[in-house]
């Protein structure tokens, strides 16, 4: 290993970076979950949207916002901001409805997305062993989900609606972070996001209480951490590759629910985490002889 290369494996650097990033979103989802109970979605949206382009611009500078707006990549940028805004607006309004582990497991039909888009936007080769982790992971979300099924059809669409344009965004991260930065990407979506829900404030605006803003701050913290990891880890591997390792965040619901709202998991839920985990870690192990068999070729 040379002092210039420090990671020969980048798809086990991406997809440890990503494992963090899908962590760190669980708390986003618990969280969101809890203000719009109260605060319109629009608002809290924003409210996310803007604390993390001032983050972003205090470690990049204006001038960069400038350089967005005028590089060869704004229209792929505007393309990935308007899939977002669908995205969370779309799941902001269905988390309203619907128990955070429900709403957690309807949404992994993504990986599956993220995968076929893989092969017809990105061009990636998708082995026998990626196809097996999602397959196997999306397993064990029905087998988890099982005991908690929907009656409530909008809220479900609305779920695997932002679902799919969550994994489009995910796929064009690949595509842009070819050429721009993580920061750079959260700085161009973020203010998209935070321009189009400002026209909608004054019509919608509640002052939040203490306990909101405070809620709110966790918000943009959690939010852009977990962009960060997250759009590292798609820069870095495949998102073939990255997409299957999205079921961890499944687990994370199950827990935030039973410690926020008392909800204990059935024992197919212990069943289909195992599977999970299985997927997951059975593909990095695959990744880390693929590898290891390419260097020693």
């Amino acid at each position: 290993m040379s002092l210039a290369d420090p990671f020969p494996n980048r798809t086990l650097l991406g997809i440890g970076y990503a494992l963090i990033g899908f962590s760190i979103f669980s708390i986003q989802d618990a969280t969101v979950k809890w203000l719009v109970a109260t605060l319109p979605v629009w608002q809290v949206l924003f409210s996310r949207s803007i604390l993390i382009v001032v983050l972003c611009l205090f470690l990049l500078g204006p001038q960069r916002a400038v350089e967005l707006a005028r590089g060869s990549s704004r229209t792929q940028l505007l393309i990935r901001s308007s899939l977002i805004l669908m995205a969370w607006l779309a799941y902001f309004t269905a988390s309203r409805s619907l128990h955070l582990a429900e709403m957690v497991t309807i949404y992994f039909s993504t990986p599956i997305y993220a995968v076929i888009m893989s092969i017809f936007i990105l061009k990636e080769t998708v082995g026998f062993a990626r196809w097996a982790a999602t397959i196997i992971g999306f397993i064990g979300v029905i087998i988890a989900a099982g005991p908690a099924g929907s009656t409530d059809f909008i809220p479900v669409l609305l779920v695997l609606f932002a679902a799919l344009c969550w994994a489009a965004t995910n796929v064009l991260v690949r595509l842009i972070g070819r050429k721009e930065g993580s920061l750079s990407l959260m700085l161009a979506s973020n203010a998209i996001v935070a321009l189009v829900c400002s026209v909608t404030l004054p019509f919608v605006w509640i002052t939040p209480s203490l306990n909101e803003v405070l809620l709110i701050l966790m918000l943009g913290v959690v939010g852009a951490s977990g962009q960060y990891f997250m759009f590292e880890g798609y820069r870095l591997a495949p998102a073939s590759a990255v997409a299957p390792f999205e079921y961890i965040t499944l687990i994370w619901a199950f827990g935030w629910g039973f410690l926020i709202w008392g909800d204990f998991p059935p024992l197919p839920v212990f069943i289909g985490a195992a599977l999970i985990l299985a997927s997951g870690f059975g593909l990095v192990i695959v990744e880390a002889l693929t590898e290891r068999r390419r260097r020693i070729a």
